[in-house]
């Protein structure tokens, strides 16, 4: 999944879209026992084995690649809930507010780095793209619409 915009016309890159995105606050479970870690950013932990422990996504991505946590799928990522959010999307011209604003930054970043921790792995992805490809196409319905009234004001304009 790319980032949210088109890469053409985006203030960021996905890439730098990805980074804003690593600070979303997620729960990992700890298999190891260590004292609080201090950052710039904040203090984080303390780490004991198998309690639930809030971090910025960045840490706990690194702290997955070493084998060190487990990362809790955010709630708004279970296929109940994806599935709410798809209906309220389709039955609305409105974006839904059930989502962070980087859903597909952090979804991607949970598929890559924890994939193993998510259930129905394969339908979240499914959901979430679908939402995604509706978000999209309100989006271009909208720009549509307005490019036509802008027109209509041009000739106004010009007469």
């Amino acid at each position: 999944m790319a980032g949210q915009s088109n890469h053409d016309l985006s203030l960021f890159s996905a890439e730098e879209l990805e980074f804003i995105a690593e600070d979303e606050i997620v729960d990992i479970v700890p298999n190891l026992k260590m004292s609080a870690l201090n950052f710039i950013s904040g203090d984080f932990g303390p780490f004991t084995p198998q309690i639930v422990t809030q971090v910025p996504l960045w840490l706990a991505t690194a702290l997955k690649k070493r084998g060190k946590c487990s990362i809790c799928p955010p709630q708004w990522m279970s296929v109940e809930k994806l599935s709410q959010v798809l209906e309220a999307e389709r039955d609305s011209q409105e974006m839904s507010d059930q989502l962070p604003f980087h859903y597909v930054e952090i979804s991607r970043l949970l598929f890559d780095h924890a994939r193993d921790n998510i259930p129905d792995v394969y339908m979240v992805r499914s959901l979430i793209e679908d939402i995604r490809n509706v978000r999209f196409h309100k989006v271009e319905t909208d720009l549509e619409a307005f490019n036509g009234r802008t027109i209509a004001v041009k000739r106004q304009l010009r007469r």
